[in-house]
């Protein structure tokens, strides 16, 4: 694979073993995730591998040259007891995160991707599985993200928790939103279907928190126990009309056809590393990328992302 900023059109075209005429098919179609920067078409690692678990495609692996970002043995499944020693291994699902990692490349670290959400993101790096956990874990009695969950996911354990962005978190609706879905009671009404997100996503923990608040069971709620891995997955299900609601980011709204977004909370998307590795080389090497103005550039363009504290220690545990 190529160590670009980020995958272009022959980039995918050779993973899929299409023809670059392909590729521009699928993104016509809205077969597979994209984005654009300026006239650019550019995809993502975890757009690629969405593409494939949905069609069942298998990724091509040339010979002497590694497809590891869509090697799901190697990348994604970390309940093997792979150590982070095995590898720098970046933990989360945001689309900033599959660009740093192509940037640490050309910075010479070979960073690993993990697909995995906020609460599994942050056990693993208390089994030093990963080396960087990332989260958006909402706390309703201290109105605070992430920082209560490191301190009780990680007891005991120094940890330095950085900014990488913050983005805006609400309901995806149909076209219209017919149904006057506008408030977190409204997923407990009888004419009301949801999609939710897997167990441990940030997603899924703020619907939680606010059905607790509102004293409401998950088993109350219709479609409850309906889960997919990812914004995109939910939001397209809503857009299909296999669902009325689900939880998810603003910026994935905007990619999604037939769908409108409620705005929810703002929420803050941090960086979690184990104090004591924090001046090794790669560690170093990341939060330079995170803070250069080259990394910023790239989110400039694409909406959804505030990064005005890109970089920046929140807090150390």
């Amino acid at each position: 694979m190529a160590t670009h900023d980020a995958l272009k059109v022959e980039d995918v075209a050779a993973l899929l073993n299409v023809s670059r005429s392909g590729v521009y098919a699928l993104v016509k179609n809205e077969e597979i995730g994209s984005y654009k920067v300026g006239r650019k078409i550019r995809f993502t690692e975890a757009h690629v591998r969405d593409y494939i678990s949905r069609s069942g495609r298998e990724p091509r692996r040339a010979a002497g040259k590694g497809t590891a970002a869509l090697d799901e043995n190697r990348y994604f499944d970390l309940s093997t007891g792979r150590h982070g020693g095995e590898g720098f291994i970046i933990c989360g699902q945001d689309l900033i995160l599959d660009i740093l990692s192509n940037f640490m490349r050309m910075h010479g670290v070979m960073a690993l991707r993990a697909y995995i959400g906020s609460y599994d993101s942050l056990v693993s790096l208390y089994h030093d599985r990963v080396s960087v956990a990332t989260a958006h874990l909402w706390d309703s009695l201290s109105d605070d993200y992430n920082v209560p969950h490191v301190r009780n996911l990680l007891p005991g354990i120094r940890c330095t928790i950085a900014n990488v962005t913050y983005r805006t978190q609400g309901l995806y609706v149909a076209r219209g939103n017919p149904k006057n879905i506008q408030t977190w009671s409204d997923f407990a009404r009888d004419d009301v279907r949801m999609i939710n997100r897997e167990k441990g996503a940030g997603s899924r923990v703020l619907l939680d928190e606010n059905l607790k608040l509102l004293n409401l069971y998950g088993s109350q709620v219709a479609g409850y126990d309906d889960e997919n891995q990812s914004h995109l997955a939910v939001a397209s299900a809503v857009g299909r009309g296999e669902a009325d609601v689900a939880v998810g980011t603003e910026k994935i709204a905007r990619q999604v056809e037939n769908i409108d977004f409620v705005p929810m909370k703002k929420e803050r998307y941090d960086l979690v590393v184990k104090t004591e590795r924090f001046d090794t080389p790669d560690i170093q090497t990341l939060f330079k990328i995170l803070r250069s103005e080259k990394f910023q550039n790239e989110f400039k363009s694409i909406g959804g992302y505030d990064i005005s504290d890109m970089g920046k220690i929140i807090h150390e545990t």
